[in-house]
């Protein structure tokens, strides 16, 4: 009733049911070799279509935060001549809340196509390569001749 099988090379006995199903899903693939050489091709393409999949909406999602990113960063332009003010990083350490994190004044002498400027001390002289992002134009004040003078008068 018991037949005899053969498992990693040792003598087993199945019972009949087990035997049968066994049997039955070893008879159901191999009886049609072309259908279940398809569905096995299907099968190892699957892990190449999720892995293109997701490298695809990795490239979509970087596309996208770099968009938005790029809408945050302001766009400064500088010309030779131009007088600035050098933003101090170094102020992080201490808890300074009055202090002044725009350092002296300073004139642009180049500005090169990557983002990064030339800039000259006023009072020493000392050029150097910064950011230009550490940079913002020095406004020195506005004259009479261009300030629009408006009176306000009582209508009562």
């Amino acid at each position: 009733m018991f037949p005899n099988w053969i498992v990693f090379g040792k003598a087993c006995h199945l019972r009949v049911e087990v035997e049968h199903k066994a049997y039955w899903a070893i008879k159901s693939y191999s009886l049609d070799l072309a259908s279940a050489g398809a569905e096995r091709k299907l099968q190892l393409q699957e892990p190449k279509e999720l892995r293109r999949e997701a490298y695809e909406n990795t490239q979509i999602y970087k596309e996208r935060t770099k968009a938005i990113h790029d809408k945050l960063i302001l766009r400064r332009e500088f010309h030779v001549g131009q007088k600035v003010l050098l933003y101090v990083s170094r102020l992080k350490l201490m808890s300074g809340k009055l202090r002044f994190r725009w350092e002296g004044l300073f004139i642009v002498t180049n500005v090169f196509p990557c983002g990064t400027v030339e800039i000259k001390r006023e009072l020493t002289k000392r050029c150097f390569t910064v950011n230009g992002h550490r940079l913002k134009a020095y406004y020195e004040g506005f004259s009479t001749q261009d300030v629009e003078v408006i009176t306000l008068r009582d209508t009562t």
